[in-house]
């Protein structure tokens, strides 16, 4: 049925999750010849106290808008920070510069820390703020039903990347299934 006229389709699963395959020796090769500036930042001097300038940042700025309650000003620093930090840890592949030959474009950043390492101390803390943050802001609303079902949500949202269980593994609704970026490339 398929003549030379017609471009074939390829079947594809219909799965929603489906796992990152592990690097080929030449990826591993590119990712052990230079260090990865985009996620070693996250050790150096200073990165895990950003964290906190932001959130005390957000704070402030959600606090002196008028007509914002407290309740929603730490609702709102809660989700600006999970959705900030879900982007810039999960949502994001590969890196921006272009000196690696594309060692890892497939993985996110969170995957990049470390060397894939899981509950480094870096990690550890960048699971713990979230908590913490969620905790506050439950807190603070004086555990308000609505706010703490958004802040619960926000909070998921975050951490289950962040487990062992989650490493390589990809929704394909959000982020699109790889076989069709690469069909696309073409």
């Amino acid at each position: 049925m398929n003549d030379g006229s017609k471009k074939s389709r390829r079947r594809r699963s219909s799965s929603l999750l489906y796992q990152e395959p592990q690097e080929s020796m030449e990826q591993l090769s590119d990712q052990a010849v230079i260090p990865n500036l985009n996620a070693n930042w996250v050790n150096a001097k200073g990165a895990w106290a950003i964290h906190i300038v932001l959130i005390v940042a957000l704070k402030i700025l959600f606090t002196i808008i008028p007509g914002i309650e407290r309740d929603t000003s730490w609702t709102l620093t809660n989700l600006t920070y999970m959705f900030g930090s879900y982007l810039m840890f999960h949502w994001v592949r590969g890196i921006p510069f272009e000196f690696n030959a594309g060692a890892y474009d497939n993985l996110n950043m969170w995957e990049q820390m470390d060397n894939g390492d899981q509950f480094t101390p870096t990690k550890k803390f960048l699971l713990s703020v979230p908590i913490c943050l969620f905790l506050a802001s439950t807190h603070y609303t004086h555990y308000d039903l609505t706010y703490f079902t958004i802040n619960t949500l926000a909070l998921l949202g975050v951490i289950i990347p962040k487990l062992p269980v989650s490493h390589r593994l990809r929704v394909s609704f959000l982020s699109g299934h790889p076989d069709d970026r690469y069909l696309d490339e073409r």
